[in-house]
């Protein structure tokens, strides 16, 4: 018979198996010592997961594996025999401008945009930053009012960093800005994740609701039961720590709650239709247009790895408002937009039940990743910092000052907080 809960003693609790916790648990059991993950979700991966009701493998959440060149997740993705694609180096672009393709002096002018707005990031973080206290949003800091501003604005904001840019840091923007290739893997994300997973002692649906950490053991209790562990790791969104949904007992310090609130979840909608081979498109094919300001800009993404899949997304408050209206919303606009672009032959040619994301109505979520405040580029490394000497540690994507929002940044925050559990243990 399994032990009970109360026979259960780990020298290391892990909550949470996302990305950060994964690796944290793995981490720990390297280190020759226990641990056990518990899992509020039926599943493991948090916001990475892989979903196939389409028939083919579709990420809900994280996508890519990003800055290739250091992410670990790359040599372990290869290590497990999973296939992966330099989506960077087989995408073709395409843009319009109205219904017609850009031209090629339209798109010299795109190209322009890019790298003057770059440019702007870099000079301005460059010449004040967070450490003089002139940290300003990204808005204040970029071109405007130029044909392709708008649309560029679109993209860094609202559909990579999944805010508009009034609302980001840019001295967080710049120290988290990706600037490497960026893999895809064959068979999904939420796949590699659920590969990592293997031989861990994970309990699901066991969502923790009071979290004991003042004493030399913290205590963990839920619906199954009681845990107690030397040490803990709590991966939870900062979305949730924010929002108190797990009661820490003595509470967090006022400036870890504040840190927190400093880091919010944007918000990403997807809608994945079947019927991308009949637009005529070459793989992993890249369709944007031009948006004027305050438009949305909806990303589309077709035939990855030759499939009959397109991807739509969009971001921001549109998502947002989107996602409210519920899913027949987002299939509908997603759907005007692929007549408006390719014409109503072929969005009637899509198939009729796609695949919808609701990460901003997922109560374990709250939204996608996070981006940090303007003035509140430092709200990562106070997220980050261990407490009780090490006996408590938060970790997640929101933690990580370089790869913040995405998957690697997650898995690096939970090594280094498996080695303050570590450190405090020992």
């Amino acid at each position: 018979m399994p032990p009970s809960c109360a026979e259960i003693q780990p020298d290391v609790l892990v909550i949470g198996a996302g990305a950060a916790g994964i690796a944290a648990a793995r981490a720990v059991q390297q280190a020759g010592r226990s641990v056990m993950v518990l899992e509020a979700r039926d599943r493991v991966g948090g916001r990475a997961v892989t979903d196939h009701r389409l028939g083919l493998p579709f990420d809900l959440g994280a996508a890519w594996l990003h800055n290739a060149a250091d992410n670990p997740l790359v040599p372990l993705a290869r290590a497990l025999g999973l296939a992966l694609a330099d989506s960077d180096a087989l995408r073709h672009e395409r843009t319009l401008v109205g219904d017609r393709p850009a031209s090629a002096a339209e798109l010299a002018g795109y190209d322009a945009a890019w790298d003057a707005f770059q440019a702007a990031v870099l000079a301005r973080a460059a010449a004040g930053g967070a450490a003089n206290g002139q940290d300003c949003s990204v808005a204040a800091a970029v071109p405007q009012g130029g044909p392709w501003d708008a649309t560029v604005a679109a993209w860094q904001g609202d559909i990579i960093a999944a805010a508009p840019l009034e609302r980001l840091s840019l001295a967080d923007f710049a120290g988290t800005a990706l600037n490497g290739r960026n893999m895809m893997v064959e068979a999904g994300i939420g796949t590699l994740f659920t590969r990592l997973a293997e031989g861990l002692p994970i309990r699901l649906s066991s969502m923790v609701e009071r979290l004991e950490w003042g004493g030399a053991q913290a205590v963990a209790h839920g619906a199954f039961g009681s845990i107690r562990a030397g040490a803990v790791i709590a991966t939870l969104p900062s979305s949730l720590i924010a929002a108190e949904a797990l009661r820490f007992d003595p509470p967090l310090p006022v400036a870890v709650l504040e840190a927190a609130a400093d880091l919010p979840l944007g918000q990403v909608a997807k809608v994945g239709f079947r019927g991308a081979d009949a637009l005529g498109l070459p793989e992993f094919c890249s369709i944007d247009r031009q948006v004027a300001p305050g438009e949305a800009l909806v990303a589309m993404s077709a035939r990855p790895f030759g499939r009959d899949l397109l991807a739509c997304h969009v971001g921001g408050d549109a998502a947002a408002a989107l996602e409210a209206e519920g899913d027949a919303a987002l299939e509908a606009f997603m759907r005007a937009e692929v007549a408006r672009r390719f014409g109503h032959q072929a969005a009637r040619a899509l198939a009729p039940k796609p695949i919808v994301t609701n990460w901003l109505r997922d109560p374990m979520a709250r939204g996608v990743y996070s981006y940090a405040r303007p003035g509140r580029a430092a709200a990562r490394g106070l997220l980050a910092q261990p407490l009780a000497g090490g006996r408590l540690c938060l970790a997640g994507e929101a933690c990580d000052a370089r790869l913040a929002g995405t998957v690697g940044g997650a898995w690096q925050s939970g090594m280094v907080a498996a080695e303050a559990a570590l450190a405090a243990l020992r």
